[in-house]
């Protein structure tokens, strides 16, 4: 089934008090590339993601956010008196005048006087709600990349289908095409040799006409766009990655329907090439979303 590169996913939830926030987006990428934002708390988690990430994902660019917000009473930093009293000796000491003007809050911004909460402490107890987190954050993605996957493959059935048809009129156009060439030489000799002693040499005309058909021949190109579409619409039902493979096969129509633009000699020929090329290019747009 066509899987998009495309999709989103967030899960939110309290973990032991603390509160997380988790979005994972995804966007079109050649290869997976993966962008981690944790706290500074919970960065040493980060492999950790990326591996679950490599698990669900293969290709797309993937940014995964994590939020979090701690309780008053735990975000609070703890003071070290000790260290607080040594900076206020030392300050008094230095200029008894002023030391009834010490700014207590300048102090605590001194070194070793606040102290952070433990972050290990914090990791451990929240570590395995936090994955479970980003696991259903993770599924709430690849679900929306399989929905977006269901309307592409739609919308790329959609354009093999006037693809087909296209093709079909140039094939069923080619053989009037020769027989209005034959047509119009014939006419045309005819008018040059109007009232002249020479006549029309049948043999020669033969001739030209094959030299035509041998030069316009379009039955290999239309063969193989066909193939292509065939081997196209069998790989849009085909599980795993197929994006590339659907990329790779675009490309070749887009050079089967160049060589009957290049051969083609008659203006409605012409029109379906171009009706052909142009959704050719429109699957060429599309396969760049499919995973």
């Amino acid at each position: 089934m066509l899987v998009s590169m495309t999709g989103f996913g967030s899960a939110q939830g309290q973990v032991d008090g603390v509160a997380f926030d988790v979005e994972v987006r995804s966007v079109n990428n050649r290869y997976l590339k993966c962008t981690i934002r944790l706290p500074e708390s919970h960065s040493r988690l980060e492999s950790e993601i990326e591996k679950r990430l490599r698990r669900r994902l293969t290709r797309g660019s993937v940014t995964l956010s994590v939020r979090m917000r701690v309780p008053d009473d735990e975000a609070a930093h703890d003071v070290n008196t000790a260290a607080l009293e040594q900076y206020v000796r030392q300050l008094r000491g230095l200029d008894t005048a002023q030391a009834d003007r010490i700014d207590l809050a300048s102090i605590l911004l001194l070194p070793g006087v606040c102290t952070p909460p433990q972050a290990g402490q914090l990791l451990g107890r929240t570590e395995a709600g936090l994955l479970d987190l980003i696991d259903r954050a993770l599924a709430a993605l690849v679900a929306m990349r399989h929905e977006e996957g269901k309307a592409l493959a739609e919308d790329l059935r959609r354009h093999c289908r006037a693809i087909e048809t296209g093709v079909a009129k140039v094939a069923a156009a080619a053989p009037e095409v020769l027989r209005q060439y034959h047509e119009r030489l014939t006419r045309r000799v005819e008018e040059l040799l109007d009232g002249g002693a020479a006549r029309l040499d049948d043999q020669a005309l033969a001739r030209e006409v094959a030299v035509f058909a041998e030069r316009s021949d379009i039955a290999e190109e239309i063969s193989r766009l066909n193939g292509h579409l065939e081997q196209f619409t069998q790989a849009l039902a085909d599980d795993g990655p197929v994006g590339r493979k659907l990329d790779f096969i675009a490309q070749e129509m887009l050079r089967e329907a160049n060589t009957i633009a290049s051969k083609a000699s008659d203006a409605a020929v012409a029109r379906e090439v171009v009706d052909i090329k142009t959704a050719v290019d429109r699957i060429k747009e599309q396969v760049q979303n499919v995973q």
